[in-house]
């Protein structure tokens, strides 16, 4: 792919977020959505491989029914209440399908099937920007419909969300497919408070960007999308390895990190409503997830000798410059000095 394209690529994508951010209209914001989506579908199929192909055709295809499905939403409501405008959304019916098509778009249970697909077809910065960039228009609209959602059905989609990302990303060994049952893991914890409190919500989408850009940028550098690659990065480069395995950990949400920080103010805004089964609940089912953070998190910091051809391809890459090295650490390091127990007391 030229630099051209790419570079059109890139605009497109940015033109369209920035469509759906800035509009009221819910004709506006699905053409900003389908902006987004055609710019991104070049970028997974630009291996023109087989599996990359499916990707593209799999994400094509859900993301045009979700779009579909938003613009059904908002045609029902227009036809009972006469308004376009987005925070005029009054319909139950319509409100109902607005809540799936937003599920669909962000990969939230029981609709999240196509994302792990896609993001193991893509490369890792495809899959970097499948994880966070695309995912900002349609947060966008769940934080300002939010007062117009149902939510039971969202707290249900939630808890759903947390164990089936905790307990599917148990037994996997290819990083990008861990890393998408992480982020639906994610999401159940910003969907289950978006009605009670949308700011904790954005809070939590903003952490959780900053550690998967994080945890991804390192991954692309050392060139490691399985645990049997990453088991030999430490020999080559220890100081990154170090920072991913930290990172990883804040990503789990241990404390003292930053990654606990939202979910102690999600658990304790959920108490705060009288929603202490639910707090209990997508608290536990996080532990889940927190034996496959775990498990890369020692991948990271073994060493272990290559032992396959594959990887003996794979030890003998040019090492990461000094520069990119420190650009990386420091992200990494950004994301541990913020203690939840020093905010809470302040």
């Amino acid at each position: 792919m030229t630099p051209q394209a790419k570079l059109i690529f890139a605009i497109s994508l940015l033109l369209g977020t920035t469509i759906v951010i800035s509009s009221n209209h819910w004709v506006t914001i699905w053409a900003g959505l389908e902006i987004n989506t055609l710019a991104i579908l070049p970028l997974i199929a630009k291996s023109h491989h087989p599996r990359a192909i499916e990707a593209a055709t799999k994400y094509f295809l859900t993301q045009a029914t979700a779009s579909a499905l938003l613009l059904f939403s908002a045609t029902t409501n227009a036809w009972y209440t006469g308004q376009w405008d987005i925070t005029q959304l009054t319909h139950p019916a319509a409100c109902l399908i607005l809540t799936s098509a937003l599920a669909m778009k962000l990969g939230l249970a029981p609709f999240h099937f196509w994302f792990p697909e896609v993001l193991q077809g893509s490369s890792l910065t495809t899959a970097l920007i499948l994880s966070t960039a695309m995912k900002f228009p349609p947060m966008t609209l769940l934080l300002i419909t939010s007062p117009s959602l149902n939510p039971t059905l969202l707290t249900s989609m939630a808890i759903l969300s947390a164990a089936l990302g905790g307990w599917m990303g148990l037994n996997q060994t290819q990083i990008r497919k861990i890393l998408a049952f992480s982020s639906i893991s994610h999401l159940g914890w910003m969907a289950i408070i978006v009605s009670y409190n949308p700011k904790l919500t954005l809070l939590n989408f903003y952490l959780y960007a900053l550690m998967t850009t994080t945890v991804f940028l390192t991954l692309n550098v050392i060139k490691t999308s399985k645990l049997s690659t990453l088991m030999t990065t430490w020999t080559k480069t220890p100081a990154l390895s170090a920072m991913l395995m930290l990172t990883l950990l804040s990503l789990a949400g241990l404390p003292p990190f930053t990654g606990f920080l939202p979910k102690w103010f999600i658990i304790q805004e959920l108490t705060n409503q009288n929603m202490a089964p639910a707090a209990t609940a997508i608290a536990l089912l996080s532990l889940l997830g927190l034996f496959f953070y775990l498990r890369l998190a020692y991948c990271a910091t073994i060493t272990l000798p290559p032992h396959t051809t594959n990887h003996m391809k794979q030890w003998h890459t040019n090492s990461p410059t000094g520069i990119t090295i420190a650009i990386l650490t420091t992200t990494s390091i950004m994301l541990l000095p913020i203690s939840p127990m020093i905010l809470t007391t302040i």
